[in-house]
């Protein structure tokens, strides 16, 4: 069954239009603005989509050109949807690369045949567009000259994985298969010590790059990763990333400074677990979380005390305490796993 990605603010004629077609006998998935569109697209890469123009968030034109400049959804074919019949208004579209352009009302007929005759058309081609050879992959290798190309590729041709918060990623010791981009959620790294007790080593939120045990040799990881919030991955293999660097030596070098700014960042941390206060410490882990799982730090996080306590470097109960004195000041307020931040500016001044 063919998936039509219906995208349409406008509730009654999105469900209508989308009750027409699964009559028609296509799957619909619908979205009500560009920007939901454009991620659903991404995420679940339909046959064909139906794109109104005129949207709140992000509208036809922009979803259009957003879609076209990812490789893998690119090729789709893309028929607009909208109520405007000026000739400027067709040849925009047109010439932004829409394959169609439908203008409403509509009849059930002229959609569907339009639906059809580009889906036949691609039928035809093979999908040669749309299917990524392993010849075409690394041909893009040689394209690939900054940090943000390299995620670039990620989005384009990682293999998705989805972990449910507290679920573990890899452990120590398993073997190293894929580098990882967090494209949602957030990620913990640690090691467990001689006596039982969990080291926290890092932390990564969106857009960030881990999972690298080693860039030369076949190591296997030095310690465990867990996703400390509903996370979904964009994996690379192993042997592909190398062969990236390998290619591009510029992107070698602004990898080495990503990763001197996280050992600069695992140093302050250390010197702080080993001389800051228990004040200065909850303060610092508090705000470190919250700048990992969220845009803001004044919004809530969800977290274990284990893990603040692990990466404060400071005893469970510890910790508690030093909660209650944040809640008793104004500071926060804790509710179960939940952390909500009321004063940031007090907040950052003890840390």
């Amino acid at each position: 069954m063919k998936v039509v990605l219906l995208i349409e603010d406008d509730i009654v004629l999105r469900d209508n239009t989308a009750e027409l077609l699964e009559l028609s006998g296509y799957k619909v998935i619908k979205a009500s603005n560009g920007k939901t569109g454009v991620a659903m697209a991404k995420k679940q890469h339909p046959d064909i989509i139906v794109c109104d123009i005129m949207m709140p968030e992000l509208d036809g034109y922009g979803a259009l050109k957003m879609l076209s400049k990812s490789k893998l959804t690119k090729y789709i074919p893309f028929i607009f949807l909208s109520a405007k019949t000026e000739r400027t208004d067709v040849r925009k579209g047109m010439n932004l690369g829409a394959d169609d352009y439908i203008t409403k009302p509509f009849t059930e007929d002229e959609l569907v045949s339009a639906i059809e005759s580009r889906l036949a058309k691609m039928s035809i081609l093979n999908e040669l567009n749309r299917k990524q050879t392993p010849e075409n992959i690394a041909s893009d290798f040689d394209e690939i000259k900054t940090i943000n190309e390299l995620k670039n590729f990620f989005d384009d041709y990682g293999k998705v994985f989805t972990f449910k918060n507290e679920e573990v990623i890899y452990h120590e010791g398993d073997h190293s298969n894929y580098i990882y981009l967090i494209s949602e959620g957030a990620v913990k790294s640690y090691r467990i010590d001689e006596q039982g007790k969990e080291l926290t080593t890092a932390l990564f939120k969106e857009d960030d790059l881990f999972g690298y045990a080693s860039f030369t040799q076949n190591k296997p990881h030095q310690e465990t990763a867990t996703a400390i919030a509903d996370t979904k991955l964009l994996g690379v293999s192993v042997i592909d990333f190398n062969n990236i660097l390998n290619k591009n030596h510029k992107v070698v070098l602004e990898l080495i400074e990503l990763l001197t700014d996280d050992l600069s960042e695992v140093k302050k941390q250390l010197l702080k677990m080993a001389y800051g206060s228990v004040t200065q410490k909850t303060a610092d882990t508090i705000l470190k979380f919250a700048e990992k799982m969220n845009r803001r730090p004044e919004d809530s996080i969800k977290i274990s005390r284990n893990d603040l306590a692990s990466v404060a470097g400071i005893a469970t109960e510890t910790l508690i305490r030093a909660l209650t004195e944040f809640k008793k000041q104004g500071i926060i307020t804790a509710e179960g796993r939940n952390i909500k931040v009321l004063d940031i500016e007090r907040l950052k001044s003890m840390h």
